[in-house]
């Protein structure tokens, strides 16, 4: 199991969703540019003291994310889905692709996905946090197919 952000411009964001990755032994995949100078001052707050036990990997565009992924499956969380979130069969090498906090994915990384997943949320409401929409789609995935780190007892 893997994230995937797409361009992601909102440190912080980034950052926390880093250090859930690392909490949840998960690699996060960043697709380049990024809307920031990717970095541990970018990171200080949210991520940095799990950069240590981080997977991280860098690709410096989305076709050179598909040549190092592929054939996993991609499932793009949007507003613009086939499903909802708790209704995909989710396998261990899927990866959890979440677009741009202002903007998305474009619509060719739209429909390259392989499944669209969605939160259902209130009429009334636009979105959720990106890593808080990370944590939701990762801990079902997680759930399903018992990839969650062993609990110590600790």
């Amino acid at each position: 199991m893997q994230i995937a952000l797409y361009q992601p411009d909102i440190p912080p964001n980034t950052g926390t969703i880093i250090r859930m990755a690392a909490c949840l032994d998960v690699r996060v995949n960043i697709i380049e540019p990024c809307g920031f100078p990717f970095g541990e001052k970018s990171f200080r707050r949210a991520g940095m003291d799990y950069i240590d036990q981080s997977m991280i990997t860098r690709h410096a565009s989305w076709d050179h994310f598909l040549d190092a992924v592929s054939p996993a499956r991609i499932i793009l969380l949007t507003t613009k889905a086939d499903h909802v979130y708790t209704d995909v069969a989710y396998q261990p090498e899927d990866i959890i692709l979440l677009g741009r906090e202002s903007a998305g994915v474009p619509d060719d990384v739209h429909q390259r996905a392989d499944k669209r997943v969605i939160i259902p949320m209130t009429p009334e409401t636009r979105s959720l946090n990106v890593a808080i929409s990370a944590s939701m789609v990762l801990g079902e995935a997680l759930r399903q197919t018992n990839l969650f780190p062993a609990y110590t007892g600790k």
